[in-house]
């Protein structure tokens, strides 16, 4: 698990909205926030609150990536539905999730599964892990990294 002072993990990730890559967001915060998959109900209140607070975010200079293993076209299509604004990038080979810890082992009604635990990791414009809140509960989550960037600039 990457701790706070670490570099960040460099990534290109493919998103509906095209390519993204870290070192090309050198100057800004990055909120990057990995989630288990579009369209379900924790993950979909998670986005709407990111996208709510989407002004507040640029306005201090912080960029918002959601990262899953869905495909890009699901990525599109829950963007569509849900009038997301912040970009959503697929990482369906699992090498950013796993550099980054949080493609992990789950259980669920006693059945082991590898999957994606609901994490976030606030980058600063130095490209520095500035804060990480593992295991995330999605209500009011992104009002929590909002007040962390404040906090930390």
């Amino acid at each position: 698990m990457l701790k706070i002072g670490d570099h960040a993990p460099e990534f290109c990730l493919q998103g509906d909205q095209g390519k993204i890559c870290l070192k090309d967001l050198k100057g800004k915060w990055v909120a990057l926030y990995f989630y288990p998959k579009d369209n379900t109900s924790g993950c979909t209140m998670e986005a709407l609150e990111f996208t709510d607070l989407y002004k507040e975010f640029e306005a201090e200079g912080a960029k918002i990536l959601g990262v899953s293993a869905d495909s890009v076209e699901s990525h599109a299509k829950f963007r569509e539905k849900k009038k997301l604004i912040h970009s959503l990038l697929s990482d369906s080979e699992k090498k950013t999730l796993e550099a980054y810890g949080v493609w992990q082992t789950k259980k669920m009604y006693s059945k082991e599964f590898k999957g994606i635990v609901r994490s976030t990791y606030l980058i600063d414009p130095q490209g520095l892990v500035a804060f990480i809140w593992p295991k995330v509960s999605p209500g009011g989550h992104a009002e929590q990294v909002l007040v962390k960037i404040k906090e930390l600039k």
